[in-house]
């Protein structure tokens, strides 16, 4: 078991110089559904802050607007969510012809558990085979549905809240929290996979090694700020660092950035896109503290 501290951004690699940005990675970010296009936002955002060279959404038509204007360097790609009844084949090409384009994938922030939703979700887990963050309502569909397990292979991360993990494995909240890294650890042994348990210590059970994270603070305990984690997490992926260190590091990087802002704004006062402000500043101490 290892303890997450600063000396761990040694791991981020200089920029290549004579980069473009199809060297570093194509993300998507699968999220978003109406009235929640802020959680496709974030995570894009987030992703590109990491180092992400190119983020594409694909979301609810009704997004398209507001995302362009948020984030205009992200491709936005909509579906309207009526094709789920009516042209499935269509619907399943879209989501398939994004896939391919992909290298990292997060699956699952502010999606809703929709029909819609149920096939993106069963149609993702079973044909993508890059780097796969999933969270919130994809975690919500697969609890509900845990057949869908049998899709999890070793690319998938997941990425749940206390409360998420309990709907999971259906063990109480107390009983999680008085053993978080037991029962972290007995979920990614079981399905091969990478889990990223999250609470005031987040505990991510990799592959090959147990981390506990000491960054972050109380003050990141705001709406959106699991979505900023599943883009850096993402990005770290897109710099092209080994799988368990790209998870510990985005785990590690989004704490850090989250006190950076708690002590800006105050305890209680910041927002998730505060943390993404601060990606910059964290990445940047690897210089200043001579790690690279």
């Amino acid at each position: 078991m290892r303890i997450l501290d600063e000396t761990a951004l040694k791991y981020i690699p200089e920029r290549i110089k004579n980069a473009n940005k199809g060297s570093y990675g194509h993300v998507l970010v699968i999220a978003g559904s109406n009235g929640m296009s802020g959680a496709a936002f974030l995570s894009a955002m987030a992703a590109y802050r990491s180092g992400a060279g190119l983020v594409r959404i694909l979301t609810v038509s009704k997004n398209r607007t507001i995302l362009q204007t948020l984030l205009p360097e992200a491709i936005i790609t909509t579906y309207d969510e009526r094709e789920a009844y009516e042209n499935k084949e269509c619907f399943i090409n879209k989501i398939k012809s994004c896939i391919e384009w992909s290298s990292v994938v997060v699956l699952g922030p502010g999606l809703s558990t929709d029909y819609y939703a149920k096939i993106i979700v069963e149609y993702v887990l079973a044909e993508c085979y890059v780097p796969m963050i999933i969270d919130a309502d994809a975690l919500n569909i697969i609890a509900a549905d845990t057949t869908l397990t049998k899709y999890y292979t070793d690319n998938i991360i997941i990425t749940p809240h206390i409360g998420e993990m309990s709907r999971l494995i259906d063990v109480s909240i107390e009983d999680i929290l008085s053993d978080p890294v037991k029962y972290a650890e007995e979920y990614a042994n079981k399905y091969g996979i990478t889990v990223v348990l999250k609470s005031h210590q987040s505990v991510i059970a990799a592959k090959e090694d147990t981390f506990i994270n000491k960054s972050g603070s109380a003050a990141m305990a705001k709406a959106g700020s699991g979505d900023v984690l599943c883009g850096i997490i993402a990005g770290m992926f897109c710099l092209g660092i080994d799988d368990d260190m790209a998870v510990a590091l985005g785990v590690f990087i989004h704490g850090m950035a989250g006190s950076m802002a708690g002590k800006k704004y105050g305890e209680h006062s910041i927002l998730a896109r505060e943390i993404i402000e601060n990606i910059g500043e964290v990445l940047n101490r690897r210089k200043r503290n001579g790690l690279i």
